[in-house]
C-alpha cells in the first residue's frame, strides 16, 4: 500500500546521471558544450531564413519556427543542469518544478505539432507541385503557427491545472534530471485509474494524432514519389523530405520509448537516456540534418564566411 503522507512539499530532488565526483567536471563540459551549438546552431538556421531572400518559403519558414522552439526547449532543462552540476546541488523548489514543467510542455508540444505542419507542407509540395503556392500561402502558414502555439499553451493548462490539485506525495526524488511531467505525476497521490486516464489521453492527443497526419501525408508522397517514372526524379523528391523524416523518426523515436516506460514500467537509467535524447540530442542535431547536403544553406554560409550577406 502507498505512503502519501507528505502533504506539503517546497522542492523537489532531481536525479543526477552520475554521483561520481571526477565525472562532474566531464558531464559540465559535455552538457555545455552541447548546449552552445544547439543554440548557435539554430541561430544559424534562423539568420539564414530571415536574411536569405532565396530561403523565403514556407518550408524554411516553419524550420525556422522550429529551431525558435528547440532553442527554447532545450533551455528549459539543460541551463539548470548545468547549474546543479556546478554547485553540486540537484535540488528544485516546488514552484521552478511547475515552471520548468510548464516551459517543457509548450516547447515540446511545440515541436510536435511544428513536424505534422511540416509534413504536411511536403505533402503538399510534392503531391500537388502545381498549386504549392496558392494552398501554402503566407496567410495559411502564419495560421498553422498561430494553432500550434495555441494548442501548445492548452496543454501546458491543462497539465498545470492538473499539477495545482498535486497536494500530496509519496517521495520528493524525481527519477529524471529535470521535472518531468510523468514523473511528477508518478509521485503524486492520485488515484491510479486518474493517473492512467491522464497518461493515455496525452499520449492519444500529441502522439497518435500528429503520428497519424505524419503518416497519412507520408503515405501519400510515397506513393506520389513511386509514380514518378525517372530514378533520378523519384530521388530528387524523397530528399526534399528525408532530412524532415529524419528528424521524425528521432523524435517520435525517443518520445515514445519514454512514454511507454513510464506507462508500464519505468527505469530510471533507461528513461533519462531517453529523456535526454529527446530533450537535449534531437534539438542540437536538427541544425545538422536540414543543412546536411542543402544547396541552399551551403550557399548560405560560403557568402557568410565571405561576408557577402
Amino acid at each position: 500500500m502507498e505512503t502519501c503522507n507528505l502533504t506539503s512539499v517546497s522542492e523537489f530532488q532531481l536525479m543526477d546521471f552520475s554521483e561520481d565526483p571526477d565525472l562532474q567536471p566531464v558531464l559540465f563540459g559535455l552538457f555545455l558544450s552541447m548546449y552552445l551549438v544547439t543554440v548557435l546552431g539554430n541561430l544559424l538556421i534562423i539568420l539564414a531564413v530571415s536574411s536569405d531572400s532565396h530561403l523565403h518559403t514556407p518550408m524554411y519558414f516553419f524550420l525556422s519556427n522550429l529551431s525558435l522552439a528547440d532553442i527554447c526547449f532545450i533551455s528549459t532543462t539543460v541551463p539548470k543542469m548545468i547549474a546543479d552540476i556546478q554547485t553540486h546541488s540537484r535540488v528544485i523548489s516546488y514552484a521552478g518544478c511547475l515552471m520548468q514543467m510548464n516551459l517543457f510542455i509548450i516547447f515540446m508540444c511545440m515541436d510536435d505539432l511544428l513536424l505534422t505542419v511540416m509534413a504536411y507542407d511536403r505533402f503538399v509540395a510534392i503531391c500537388h507541385p502545381l498549386h504549392y503556392a496558392v494552398i501554402m500561402n503566407s496567410r495559411l502558414c502564419v495560421l498553422l503557427i498561430l494553432v500550434s502555439v495555441f494548442f501548445s499553451l492548452l496543454a501546458s493548462q491543462v497539465h498545470n491545472f492538473l499539477a495545482l490539485q498535486l497536494t500530496s506525495f509519496k517521495a520528493v526524488k524525481i527519477a529524471n534530471f529535470f521535472c518531468h511531467p510523468s514523473q511528477l505525476l508518478t509521485l503524486s497521490c492520485f488515484d491510479t485509474l486518474i493517473k492512467n486516464i491522464v497518461t493515455y489521453f496525452s499520449g492519444v492527443i500529441f502522439g497518435f494524432f500528429p503520428m497519424s497526419g505524419i503518416l497519412f501525408s507520408y503515405s501519400k508522397i510515397v506513393s506520389s514519389i513511386l509514380r514518378v517514372p525517372s530514378s533520378g526524379g523519384r530521388y530528387k523528391a524523397f530528399s526534399t523530405c528525408s532530412s524532415h523524416l529524419s528528424v521524425v523518426c528521432l523524435f517520435y523515436g525517443t518520445g515514445f520509448a519514454v512514454y511507454l516506460s513510464s506507462a508500464v514500467s519505468y527505469s530510471p537509467s533507461k528513461g533519462m537516456v531517453a529523456s535526454l535524447m529527446y530533450a537535449v540530442v534531437t534539438p542540437m542535431l536538427n541544425p545538422f540534418i536540414y543543412s546536411l547536403r542543402n544547396r541552399d544553406f551551403s550557399s548560405f554560409l560560403k557568402r557568410l564566411h565571405c561576408g557577402t550577406v
